[in-house]
């Protein structure tokens, strides 16, 4: 889109998002936007969701992700190989760290996902199978898992995958050079800190049964055992073994030539924008009915002329603010859509990742450090007229940070703050921010000028009037946030600062895939270095602990801690919830067997009616 043209839509937004947010008051109604019932029944089962043409908007012009199928409807027979052409939505490269243990930002892993996959199965509840290339048991203890490989699961270069590949990936995790950030995924293993420590050459609760079978043993029994709480991505021992750890990530064989035992193996990569993929003949479920995959990086402003033209088949997720203005005219595609596992957020800043200690520390003289001003800042936005202006409908205003598509879990009934200036502004007064020089801006607790810098993602459209919306409203109640460096951080630089605790930034707008486990610590806990806030408390601890001990495996036990769990975040507010979001999957006419459960794993059963895209019409 031209900066012209832009800037136009832009102030034209802004004048009917400040009509009506200046319409609402702290006495409005609080809308959270939850799915109901039968939504959350549909994805916990993955059926009875009707197929349709098309989404179609209610007489509001507002969405709703209940329109949507999670299977594509298949438009005829497919035929006998071709290639499927695959968009990664983003406006930067990928970043290229394409193994498991290292891979750090999404775009990476939706270039993984044809060539890379885990071990074990899941259903729709999250929970593991026995469906996946290994079978797995547990003991009557719930703390030893034996899981064996299928003799027919071969990595691409025919290899066969063994017992000591998912050992040395414990194995790395863990090794004191190991520079990713998983290590939370193996902390439960017995004898994982010892390994750490260079006090043990072995890990003793890793042990190698015969080739094909390994004995998994956890320090305690833990709810999230059972759903995909298991490091079940093994890494093939006779590529990696010659390189030392903390070169890895570096390595040709994380950047240029990974392997798998996925459906596709990597042909080419271009570095940071597009892979091609052929068939693995001996893939384990059977060799795939494509070809080949060709992925290419597509910018979210030219999406939706892609998959028009044709010169792409699906993406990995379309642009929502983008739908309304394609839902009738982009007719050689169908939309399926869910509830996403995900959330955008606002974080603050509250003190640093200590890296020799292992884990976070809360500075008490920090900012951000005062919850009355964090409070204040939730109340002054309104993320439902967010959601409903810049996404109709399909982004909601979230509430707690565990998603609806967690239903065991998600608490709709905790009281979160709304959208309420006065509120706000009474708040900032009794905390004592007062604007000391008349200037309509508020000074500190100390008399001296408040200044909140703001990191916020480059992305789609909807990026920079987002971030503009946030500071206005902040400024309506006399806050001065302004934009580090003074614009949008690329996605990639972004998250280095604010993983680096870049003492310029304050605050941040980021967004989570929160996994397909419920349990926080790897989000939200003392040693996870994902914990971007650098929030810490005794209580956190106390139930972040609770939540994945053997008490939890009491279902009903583990609701509750999660609910008052929810109920501390409110309270305390390292980060707020800004909104949920509908992830919408597009797929070429000609594209057959495809769905976005999130049981499926049927890549290499995806095909094609015909050689040519379907073109729009």
């Amino acid at each position: 889109m031209e900066k012209a043209s832009f800037s136009k839509w832009f102030l034209a937004l802004m004048l009917v998002l400040l009509v009506v947010l200046s319409a609402c008051n702290g006495g409005s109604e609080e809308q959270t936007g939850e799915p109901d019932d039968t939504e959350s029944s549909e994805e916990e089962s993955g059926e009875g969701e009707e197929e349709t043409e098309e989404a179609e908007a209610a007489d509001d012009g507002l969405y709703s992700i209940e329109d949507f199928s999670v299977d594509k409807t298949n438009a005829g027979e497919a035929i006998e190989g071709g290639t499927l052409n695959y968009g990664l939505v983003s406006d930067t490269v990928f970043e290229g760290v394409l193994n498991m243990a290292f891979y750090e930002g999404d775009p990476d892993f939706q270039v993984m996902k044809f060539f890379e996959e885990s071990l074990l199965g899941i259903d729709n509840n999250f929970n593991y199978t026995q469906d996946g290339a290994a079978t797995w048991e547990v003991d009557e203890a719930g703390t030893t898992f034996t899981i064996t490989i299928g003799d027919n699961v071969n990595w691409h270069d025919g290899e066969p995958v063994k017992a000591e590949d998912l050992e040395f990936a414990y194995e790395v995790i863990g090794d004191p050079e190991y520079t990713g950030v998983r290590y939370y995924a193996v902390e439960n293993v017995v004898g994982i800190d010892e390994y750490t420590a260079g006090e043990a050459e072995k890990i003793s609760g890793v042990e190698v049964v015969d080739e094909k079978t390994i004995k998994l043993t956890f320090k305690e029994p833990n709810p999230s055992l059972l759903a995909s709480g298991i490091w079940d991505s093994p890494m093939p021992k006779h590529i990696f073994q010659d390189i030392p750890v903390a070169e890895m990530a570096e390595s040709d064989e994380v950047r240029k030539n990974p392997i798998g035992f996925g459906p596709f193996v990597v042909d080419t990569i271009v570095p940071g924008e597009s892979v091609t993929y052929t068939a693995f003949e001996d893939y384990w479920q059977g060799t795939p009915k494509l070809d080949g995959i060709t992925l290419k990086v597509i910018a979210p402003q030219t999406v939706a002329q892609a998959l028009e033209t044709g010169e792409v088949d699906m993406v990995d997720a379309f642009p929502a603010d983008q739908y309304p203005d394609v839902a009738e005219t982009l007719n050689n595609v169908e939309f399926l859509g869910q509830t996403d596992l995900a959330y955008t957020y606002i974080g603050f800043k509250l003190g640093h990742y200590d890296a020799e200690a292992g884990e976070n520390v809360t500075d008490p003289d920090a900012k951000m450090a005062d919850v009355n001003l964090r409070r204040a800042m939730w109340h002054a936005v309104d993320n439902d007229a967010l959601g409903e202006q810049f996404y109709k409908g399909l982004r909601w205003a979230g509430t707690t940070l565990i998603v609806p598509s967690f239903p065991d879990y998600h608490d709709s009934t905790i009281e979160v703050p709304t959208y309420d200036p006065d509120e706000a502004n009474k708040i900032l007064d009794e905390a004592g921010y007062e604007d000391v020089d008349g200037d309509g801006v508020r000074e500190d607790l100390n008399g001296e000028e408040l200044v909140i810098n703001f990191a916020s993602m480059s992305g789609g459209d909807t990026a920079e009037p987002i971030a503009q919306y946030y500071m206005q409203a902040w400024a309506q109640v006399g806050l001065n946030v302004q934009l580090v460096d003074g614009g949008l951080l690329e996605f990639n630089s972004f998250y280095d600062r604010v993983e680096a605790d870049d003492p310029g930034i304050d605050i941040y707008q980021g967004a989570w895939g929160t996994g397909s486990d419920v349990d926080q610590n790897g989000l939200y806990g003392r040693t996870a270095a994902y914990n971007y806030s650098r929030y810490t408390s005794e209580k956190n601890d106390e139930l972040l602990a609770a939540g994945a001990s053997e008490d939890s495996m009491d279902i009903e036990y583990r609701k509750d801690v999660y609910k008052e769990w929810q109920q501390l975040m409110v309270d305390d507010i390292p980060v707020f919830p800004t909104l949920y979001r509908a992830v919408l999957v597009p797929a070429n006419e000609r594209v057959t067997d495809f769905s976005i459960q999130w049981s499926w794993n049927g890549w290499h059963e995806i095909g094609l009616t015909q050689e040519e895209p379907v073109l729009a019409e």
